[in-house]
């Protein structure tokens, strides 16, 4: 498996990682778990170095999942989570606003530490802008949590240009991680040059734009009630809403066509052109199975030629499908 570096520091990971907001097994429809664990396990036979989480996703069901699912093979790999948020605990847990006071963070790290199940978190990042509390607060936390050896690196994410060089004013930041997939490249304009300029390494979430690159959707998808997908909007792009997601599926019919010219799905098509750009260190994945696991490690080494990107960008505009490449738009 190839192995990239995060930015300027010395912290380096597998390009493909594994995310697990999908064994959050509350937000994004149905899985089983018995599955998901084998799943982690096989990853890191294959390879797969990184380990993405947060306390929101379930909340806490996806980091106790994992926390027990890697046991004893915890030390193999690196483990991320993110904070940031309130957690309502009554009745049942629920997330509640941002919240990036430094008080709150240093208390919701402990919280994870406990529910992984283990010592140091490699990566601690800041999941979303509180934009009630200075940017650079939550930073003199994550320092001094790293001061205790309770984490090794930290970073953000969700966090714009500005944001992170206000962020910067207490300490320097190893990462940031943002939505990035063939539908969703608001990253270019601004978030991917200003990452690789200030040496700050780039997680892509969403590389499969969350199910449409996996060619399992049809136009007659339904979501459950409880899937977030089933409000239409992600992220602040329309990706789910009818009319598009219609559109879209087309894109990805005439995908999957150039995907199979070389014997590849359209899943491992989506990998490969996310770690086609050099600002990015990982690329991101939820892995339920077996099957979805070894399809996207065999996409690390697929090396797309500029006639396949000349191709894809083709598609995308004879079936008038933005891609949100826009100043307007750019986080």
């Amino acid at each position: 498996m190839e192995q990239r570096r995060f930015g300027d520091s010395d912290l380096t990971c597998s390009a493909l990682g594994f995310g697990t907001w999908e064994m959050s097994t509350t937000q994004y429809g149905e899985i089983d778990v018995a599955e998901a664990s084998r799943a982690v396990h096989e990853a890191i036979d294959h390879g797969i170095t990184l380990f993405d989480t947060a306390e929101v996703y379930g909340p806490y069901h996806s980091e106790e999942l994992l926390g027990k699912a890697l046991g004893k093979r915890r030390q193999e790999i690196v483990l991320v989570t993110k904070v940031g948020f309130q957690i309502i605990e009554d009745p049942t847990p629920r997330i509640g606003p941002r919240n990036s006071r430094y008080e709150h963070i240093v208390a919701r790290a402990e919280g994870c530490l406990k529910r992984l199940n283990t010592d140091w978190i490699d990566l601690l990042l800041i999941h979303w802008p509180d934009h009630n509390t200075p940017y650079d607060e939550p930073i003199r936390a994550l320092e001094d949590l790293k001061a205790a050896g309770k984490i090794r690196y930290y970073g953000v994410s969700n966090f714009a240009p500005a944001m992170m060089a206000a962020a910067e004013k207490a300490g320097h930041l190893t990462a940031n991680q943002v939505g990035y997939n063939l539908f969703d490249r608001r990253v270019e304009h601004a978030v991917l040059p200003y990452c690789q300029a200030h040496g700050i390494g780039f997680m892509a979430y969403g590389t499969l734009a969350y199910g449409l690159l996996t060619g399992a959707f049809t136009p007659e998808t339904t979501f459950l009630d409880w899937d977030w997908r089933s409000h239409g909007s992600a992220f602040g792009l329309p990706l789910f809403e009818k009319h598009w997601f219609l559109k879209e599926l087309k894109v990805v019919e005439r995908l999957k066509g150039l995907a199979a010219e070389y014997g590849r799905s359209v899943a491992q098509l989506a990998i490969a052109w996310v770690l086609r750009q050099p600002a990015v260190t990982v690329a991101l994945v939820g892995m339920r199975n077996s099957r979805e696991l070894r399809e996207n490690v065999a996409a690390v080494d697929w090396k797309l030629t500029k006639e396949d990107e000349a191709e894809i960008e083709r598609i995308f505009q004879e079936e008038g499908v933005p891609t949100y490449v826009d100043a307007r738009q750019a986080l």
